[in-house]
């Protein structure tokens, strides 16, 4: 009976887990970095980018990015302002967009094909097109089921904290795919 209430004076305590997705957002950056720098080194060895004009579609994904990364901040607003229907409203909306990126990535990926630039191929810095953009598109799919884990939080009656904390979780992560994002979408701008 003692286990069982102390069990229940046991507080939620978000910190550890906080800082296992701020090690994750770091080991991210690391690994996009040095896939970046690797692409600065052949460019350099080799005398030349890509060389491909980038498809319309990741402009467009870029785009329909920081449009999610709006709602979810609007989400995360509503739910300090004690607004459950404009939480989940939001909510709704960054994971549609987060959906329409995936889509538009696919479109992109489907374009960068036509054009006779394949995923294997003699130049390295268009594969790495296809190989940086796919594991950022693995990192949507997690930042997507964050979203949903902060979804159903909202339509279920759990304490306020934990409420909370789901929606920062959620907002650290998706705000750092689309500040990744922005990046890549440059440095392949800058380096074609």
């Amino acid at each position: 009976m003692e286990f069982a209430l102390q069990q229940q004076e046991i507080k939620f305590d978000a910190k550890p887990k906080k800082f296992v997705v701020w090690l994750f957002v770091v080991s991210s950056t690391i690994m996009f970095g040095g896939w970046t720098s690797y692409y600065i080194v052949f460019s350099a060895s080799k005398g030349k980018g890509h060389g491909l004009v980038l498809p319309d579609a990741f402009i467009y994904s870029t785009v329909v990015l920081v449009a999610s990364s709006i709602a979810l901040y609007l989400a995360s607003r509503a739910l300090r302002n004690g607004n459950k229907a404009n939480q989940q409203l939001f909510l709704w909306i960054t994971l549609a967009l987060g959906l329409g990126f995936g889509f538009l990535q696919f479109q992109a990926w489907t374009s960068l094909y036509q054009s006779g630039a394949f995923l294997i191929n003699n130049n390295a810095a268009i594969s790495l097109i296809y190989i940086v953009s796919g594991f950022h598109l693995l990192h949507i799919f997690a930042g997507i089921c964050f979203i949903l884990n902060s979804l159903v939080g909202s339509y279920k009656n759990i304490p306020t904290e934990k409420a909370v904390y789901r929606q920062e979780i959620t907002s650290i992560f998706w705000h750092f795919i689309d500040i990744l994002w922005i990046y890549l979408y440059v440095f392949l701008l800058l380096n074609s």
